[in-house]
């Protein structure tokens, strides 16, 4: 019998198979998207055992272990390795149809050579043969990286960060490149005062300055984009609840910096003008610089106060957030257009309802001047599983251009969640494929289509990010 993992996983037609196994499974991994941690990488990160590389930081497991009944000490709390391990394994077969059934078994297969399915019976075998491998040197972060091909990292990282560890990486290279993201969401945060002003303190220390005003401010992220892009930046990152496009005057907004670094709370209608003015500043920076921007929309983040208070954030307590990007989003990007200042955006919603709409605003700015310089990026968070990916891929394709998409990412701080790109993938390859069998692409112009699928899958990214 073939284990479950082999070589035709998820590939469900010949056309599929031959699109794959031509075209896209040896093909390098561009991961533009991660929250890896830099210092683990430049140190070169040995991982004491299965459970700190695989359940530590992974909210998405820890959302399936609550739901199967595991007590936060298995989760989050300070229970010895093997018995996390062993509720792990306890969860796994009841996580059949979730994509962590698939991720799982994929990342035993391709990181351990393990083709065993997990589960109590397997968990002691799996957890001792996992342990041994990751005793070996190229188990390292960086062995981890090597041995799944990967090309390019970037990480995602604060306007404040001093980027040491990217320095560090840089002067000792090991053969694949990481890079900084620019993440600038503290910048325009002021609804907590008190937070607000000691981001910007130490902004300002970053960027050996004083800030005491909102032209400050932007003096003092602009003096910080110039130094990410000297380290080799090329995106930046928005984290939003939605865009935000309101009038506002440069005597507004420097009222309302005052105000808050004074420790007096904005009003909704301060903070939107505070949120609208910050956005269009900062994209501008991006277009001025030749980056691509990113913006992921409509997530309400750390929702169960009790696990914020004990644990803190991205405990695995958010969710899709039900709110307007249509009339926003399009404003905000009409404005740049109009400017000349609309950098290469890609949109991520998590709002499986605004998919249509958020593919149909970026298409409304495409300028002709560089294939796909707007478009949506891959299903992400809770829609990157194959629901989510098939249903991205059929809207792209419908009110966009599927060939020009960059493909995939990882959105993830595991080291070896590389394996997403093979799922996805296989998914590409899977919807692909049965179009041709079904006639609704030519077999005729099989060799465009692998095509296709290769620009998909690796040069896409290679060519619109200038790596």
């Amino acid at each position: 019998m073939k284990p479950f993992i082999n070589d035709d996983f998820m590939l469900d037609s010949s056309a599929a198979r031959e699109l794959y196994h031509g075209n896209a499974e040896h093909l390098p991994i561009i991961d533009y998207h991660c929250h890896l941690n830099p210092q683990e990488i430049a140190q070169d990160k040995r991982f004491s055992d299965i459970s700190e590389l695989w359940l530590s930081g992974d909210h998405y497991k820890w959302r399936a272990l609550r739901a199967n009944g595991i007590e936060e000490k298995y989760v989050t709390g300070d229970a010895p390795a093997w018995d996390k391990f062993e509720k792990w394994a306890e969860t796994v077969p009841y996580t059949m149809r979730n994509p962590l059934y698939h991720w799982t078994h994929i990342e035993l297969m391709r990181a351990f050579g393990i083709d065993k399915l997990l589960s109590p019976a397997t968990a002691r075998e799996i957890f001792e043969e996992c342990n041994a491998k990751l005793a070996e040197p190229e188990f390292s972060a960086k062995g981890l990286i090597r041995k799944f091909n990967v090309e390019t990292i970037c990480t995602t990282d604060d306007p404040a960060d001093d980027l040491c560890w990217h320095k560090q990486i840089a002067e000792e290279p090991f053969g694949t490149k990481v890079l900084p993201t620019w993440r600038p969401d503290k910048s325009i945060m002021i609804e907590k005062p008190a937070a607000f002003k000691e981001y910007v303190a130490k902004l300002g220390e970053a960027a050996d300055m004083d800030i005491h005003s909102y032209a400050d401010l932007m003096d003092a992220l602009r003096k910080r984009h110039h130094y990410f892009e000297s380290l080799g930046c090329k995106l930046s990152d928005h984290g939003l609840d939605t865009f935000h496009a309101a009038d506002y005057t440069d005597a507004e907004i420097e009222s309302i910096f005052a105000k808050v670094l004074a420790g007096k709370a904005p009003d909704s209608e301060e903070l939107e003008k505070f949120r609208s003015a910050g956005l269009h500043d900062l994209a501008v920076m991006d277009a001025e610089s030749g980056w691509a921007q990113q913006f992921h929309m409509g997530v309400i983040r750390n929702n169960r106060s009790s696990l914020m208070r004990s644990f803190g954030p991205d405990a695995g307590t958010d969710s899709i957030l039900d709110l307007q990007c249509a009339e926003a989003g399009n404003r905000f990007f009409d404005k740049l257009d109009s400017e000349g200042k609309l950098a290469k955006t890609i949109l991520y919603c998590l709002n499986p309802k605004d998919v249509e709409t958020v593919i149909t605003m970026a298409y409304n700015f495409n300028d002709g001047s560089i294939p796909g310089k707007m478009q949506y990026g891959s299903g992400w968070w809770f829609l990157d599983q194959e629901d989510g990916m098939r249903k991205q891929m059929n809207a792209l394709s419908v009110l966009g251009l599927l060939p020009r998409f960059v493909g995939m990412l990882t959105d993830s701080r595991s080291f070896v969640s590389y394996t997403r790109h093979e799922y996805f993938r296989r998914i590409l390859c899977s919807v692909v494929g049965m179009d041709v069998e079904k006639g609704k692409l030519p077999a005729s112009e099989m060799e465009f289509i692998g095509k296709m699928i290769q620009d998909i899958s690796y040069y896409n990214a290679k060519n619109y990010f200038n790596f």
